[in-house]
């Protein structure tokens, strides 16, 4: 399988969010996947948790014991990358761990900030 299809194949239950949409879900958790070093070059999206991607899984565990505080089984959570491709697979991966409302930013973060969205300065501390 290439990774073209692998990605084709993470995509196919999301319902991707495109930049324009993100201000109207306001009890959306919107995960931020990047490299601290893209956040504070780039900056962040105002509200985003900034998790390491080697601990997604288990900071948004719905169930789990090292779950971050903050949402539950039935929250959006929109995860977001530089340009929208690692966040899909994300996506798709907390969707098996137990979030049904899992989802990613198309474009991501360059997409969001290219269209004019409010930015602030990054890099906050990621969860790690």
């Amino acid at each position: 399988m290439s990774a073209e299809s692998f990605l084709e194949e993470a995509r196919e239950d999301l319902r991707r969010i495109a930049p324009e949409e993100l201000a109207g879900l306001s009890d959306a958790l919107v995960v931020d996947i990047r490299p601290h070093h893209n956040r504070l070059s780039e900056g962040e999206i105002p509200g985003s948790v900034a998790v390491e991607r080697i601990v997604l899984e288990w900071r948004l565990d719905p169930r789990g014991e090292h779950r971050i505080p903050g949402f539950d089984v039935d929250t959006t959570v929109v995860v977001l990358c530089n340009e929208g491709y690692a966040s899909s697979l994300a996506a798709r991966d907390l969707r098996r761990v137990g979030l049904p409302n899992a989802t990613d930013l198309v474009g991501g973060f360059r997409a969001y900030a290219a269209a004019g969205l409010p930015v602030r300065d990054g890099a906050t501390p990621a969860v790690t």
